[in-house]
């Protein structure tokens, strides 16, 4: 379809039109095909595709996209809120559950380093971050100069948390899912998994997770993640690094993580998100001042 331009949004009739992309580029492959580069909306996926095979999605159907996608998050944020004051119930009760001694407190999450290969993604990301209460900082880096400048942001910011993300995916055609070779940009994320854990060896000192759509989770786990993607190779969720990171940090350093709990608060679930036993990085503070 020779009216597609860089900026649209397409599905893939090929596919089933099961996912919405955003056209980055438009070329010609060296069969002559006139081809687009694509990256997944709400997916984090890298695809390519003859522009034949695309069908331009219309306005109206993009509105509706946006809708619902916000209305999911809505929806996962507000069972964040609820599980957050049933636990914060718990922990002001005296030890005789007696509840007018509570003690006015406050919080003190764990804190955010989230490097995106995708802006559009990054941004949404950091919206959330900010609704949850989960002191976050933000950069745009390619997957493949993310190792690059990494140790220079983990001397500036001291994180507890770092989140290693972007778009991936496996290479068309892919039957040996072992070789890393094979994936768009798991190689990438690995390296800077590796320089993070030269700035920090322990997994409970500083928590990674690492990875996006397809990504080749055990090698990531292997390098140093604590959390990664993906280990039945689908495509996850632009939320679920959040999500994942907001259990992590409004779970008490005193209580392990359990894995059942954590994979569940994701939207892709444990076909995409897996990980190792991990401590919270929480804190509760008492009393809170009143200036």
């Amino acid at each position: 379809m020779s009216s597609i331009r860089v900026g649209d949004i397409v599905t893939r009739q090929s596919y089933g039109e099961d996912v919405f992309f955003k056209v980055v580029d438009v070329f010609t492959g060296e069969d002559g095909k006139v081809c687009a580069r694509l990256k997944g909306l709400e997916m984090r996926l890298l695809a390519t595709s003859p522009l034949d095979d695309l069908r331009r999605v219309e306005p109206a159907e993009v509105a509706a996209f946006w809708h619902s996608l916000m209305s999911r998050s809505h929806e996962h944020l507000q069972r964040v809120f609820q599980r957050r004051e049933a636990e914060q119930e718990k922990r002001l009760l005296c030890r005789g559950g007696c509840p007018q001694n509570k003690v006015e407190s406050f919080d003190f999450p764990g804190s955010v380093l989230h490097i995106d290969g995708d802006g559009d993604y990054l941004e949404l990301c950091l919206t959330t971050y900010r609704q949850l209460g989960i002191p976050a900082s933000g950069y745009r880096i390619a997957e493949e100069e993310q190792a690059k400048e990494l140790p220079a942001l983990l001397a500036l910011h001291h994180p507890d948390i770092l989140v290693l993300t972007g778009h991936d995916g496996i290479a068309k055609g892919t039957r040996n899912f072992s070789d890393i070779k094979n994936y768009h940009n798991s190689r990438h994320f690995l390296e800077a998994v590796k320089v993070a854990r030269q700035y920090e060896r322990s997994r409970d000192d500083l928590i990674i997770f690492a990875g996006a759509c397809q990504s080749h989770y055990e090698a990531l786990l292997e390098a140093g993640a604590n959390f990664a993607s993906s280990p039945q190779r689908v495509l996850i969720h632009a939320f679920d690094p959040v999500f994942v990171v907001e259990k992590i940090a409004y779970t008490s350093i005193y209580e392990p993580i359990h894995l059942k709990d954590i994979i569940a608060g994701t939207i892709t679930g444990f076909a995409g998100i897996g990980g190792l036993e991990t401590r919270g990085k929480y804190r509760l503070g008492a009393p809170k001042s009143p200036y």
